[in-house]
């Protein structure tokens, strides 16, 4: 009888496989939800337009009464809430101008927001010209400052932010950097546990392109999330 020789895949083999299939996963994660968007806004948002508009001419066709005229108000109320909570999830799923209008006014564009959300001085330094990188790059980054972002809201207690995007031939930087209470746990401890779930699949989609995410103490109070991503060679001049 002949013996089947089994043979387990070494330590490093198994950390390749791994972060092979997260990078594919994510990949299908990103597609899924850009094709969710983008349904949402073909199906639901043409069809909500369209409803607005048919209630627009019922109503000038109602008559003259106080109660009609009431309840019409509310449905067009109600019509407007479901837009912009439809509006929301689109960019929540997906952010289209990415795409269509760069990686620059995506990540400006969110630190202008979200200072005006929270009532936060927020300061974002950009490149002059539109960085050279591919579409999984720009994904990653954006999605570091949305974390970032939100973490600093729901735990930092901070009163500033400033983001700096530093573009050169052979790598990209993200920073956010936030002057409120600091690190709530140590920095190595990202993905320890269920708060940090977040930034522990952001620094494993760094690390699949490359590159590195972390989080340290800032040395005048707050903290710093840094990405870095080497660009591909074929990006280089």
């Amino acid at each position: 009888m002949s013996a089947q020789l089994h043979l387990a895949p070494d330590d490093s083999q198994r950390a390749a496989e791994l972060s092979e299939l997260l990078g594919h996963v994510n990949a299908c994660w990103d597609n899924e939800r850009r094709s969710l968007s983008r349904q949402l806004h073909d199906s639901m948002g043409s069809s909500l337009t369209a409803l607005t508009m048919h209630l627009g001419l019922l109503t000038q066709k109602l008559p003259p009464d106080p109660a009609l005229l009431e309840r019409t108000t509310q449905m067009k109320n109600l019509l407007h809430t479901i837009i912009e909570t439809n509006r929301q999830m689109q960019h929540r799923l997906w952010n289209d101008k990415l795409e269509f209008l760069g990686v620059k006014v995506a990540l400006g564009e969110l630190v202008a927001q979200f200072g005006e959300q929270h009532g936060m001085a927020a300061r974002c330094s950009l490149p002059e010209d539109e960085p050279r990188c591919p579409r999984s790059h720009n994904v990653v980054l954006l999605r570091a400052l949305e974390e970032g972002l939100r973490n600093i809201a729901s735990h930092a207690r901070a009163s500033a932010v400033e983001v700096v995007v530093d573009d050169n031939e052979d790598e990209i930087m993200l920073t956010v950097k936030d002057n409120g209470v600091g690190l709530a746990m140590p920095a190595d401890a990202i993905g320890a546990d269920s708060g940090k779930h977040g930034l522990r699949v952001l620094r494993e989609r760094a690390a699949y392109l490359g590159g590195v995410l972390t989080l340290s103490a800032n040395g005048g109070g707050g903290a710093i999330l840094t990405v870095i991503l080497p660009k591909p060679l074929a990006q280089q001049p």
